[in-house]
């Protein structure tokens, strides 16, 4: 199984970025998938998920509204549309896969067996 993010950058607040995580080793589109962040000195946090066929997601509160997950199982990958980004935003973002075929999205970290090696999003003016 392999996870590659890539779309990190510097961006000002109120700006928007784009991630992808391409997908490896695995049938991609049996499995949920979640992004996760790890800003400077805090713990891993879960941010979004969508379910196995893309039909279903689900938000973290502190991004609801502003930050778009989405699928493309024809091309084995993940992307985290960001807007109105904020300086507590910054974090570097990962890709998760569900460590269980199907089924719905869960927000714990526990639930995720195989991570990408993240990507830096850097909000600040």
């Amino acid at each position: 199984v392999q996870l590659v993010e890539s779309g990190g950058g510097l961006v000002q607040p109120g700006g928007s970025l784009r991630l992808s995580c391409a997908a490896s080793g695995f049938t991609f589109r049996a499995y949920p998938m979640s992004w996760a962040r790890r800003a400077p000195g805090k713990g891993l946090e879960w941010v979004s998920g969508i379910n196995d066929g893309g039909g279903g997601t689900t938000y973290a509160d502190s991004v609801k509204g502003r930050f778009t997950i989405s699928r493309d199982n024809a091309k084995n990958t993940l992307y985290l549309q960001m807007n109105s980004l904020r300086p507590e935003d910054t974090a570097v973002y990962y890709c998760a896969k569900s460590n269980r075929w199907g089924g719905v999205v869960s927000t714990a970290i526990s639930d995720y067996d195989y991570w990408g090696q993240g990507t830096q999003v850097t909000v600040s003016s």
